[in-house]
């Protein structure tokens, strides 16, 4: 008889007071099993990793910075949806848990989806003027938020003060918005 070797969690098992997270095949076909956040991806399976760049009409980004705990560098908003949500929801859930705003989920645009060894990241993109002021900030996530102008981000990146992990889907975000505007 042979041992069967499985992989992650099925969903009626619990993480007990831990966010659960969807598992994918390489197609990024749901698998039916889950992981509890914090977990390794095993090998095989992915998750799902949304961000999303927001931009007001004056062409600066709304950066969070980072809570103490995780660094404290200032970095786009993002994170992973729960199990049973999609992407698009997983942003929006994000966004609200993040900044306490709420952007309906038909205002944002996927711009790419980015495969890595074990997991799927999916880019939004919004151009939407928010009020600094209206933003309430979750204390375990975020300690700051401001607008910002691409020197003003470079400047962060030089000086270290820009999460590293956030550089290259900016970049990818400049060339977005860039290719837009030619269209226009």
């Amino acid at each position: 008889m042979l041992a069967l070797l499985r992989i992650g969690k099925t969903k009626g098992e619990v993480c007990k007071n831990m966010e659960v997270r969807d598992l994918y095949d390489v197609n990024r076909r749901k698998t039916g099993e889950v992981i509890c956040k914090g977990e390794p991806v095993p090998k095989g399976r992915y998750y799902v990793t949304v961000m999303v760049f927001i931009q007001n009409t004056k062409g600066e980004f709304l950066l969070q910075q980072r809570s103490l705990e995780k660094g404290g560098q200032w970095a786009t908003t993002g994170g992973h949806p729960k199990a049973g949500e999609t992407s698009l929801q997983g942003i929006c859930t994000e966004i609200e848990e993040e900044l306490g705003i709420k952007i309906p989920a038909r205002q944002l645009r996927l711009f790419e989806t980015i495969k890595t060894e074990d997991d799927f990241v999916d880019l939004y993109y919004v151009k939407k003027d928010i009020d600094i002021h209206a933003v309430k900030m979750q204390e375990e996530e975020v300690q700051n938020v401001g607008w910002f102008t691409l020197s003003q981000i470079q400047q962060l990146i030089q000086q270290g003060l820009f999460f590293k992990a956030h550089i290259g889907v900016l970049n990818q975000c400049i060339a977005f918005i860039q290719s837009e505007q030619k269209k226009l």
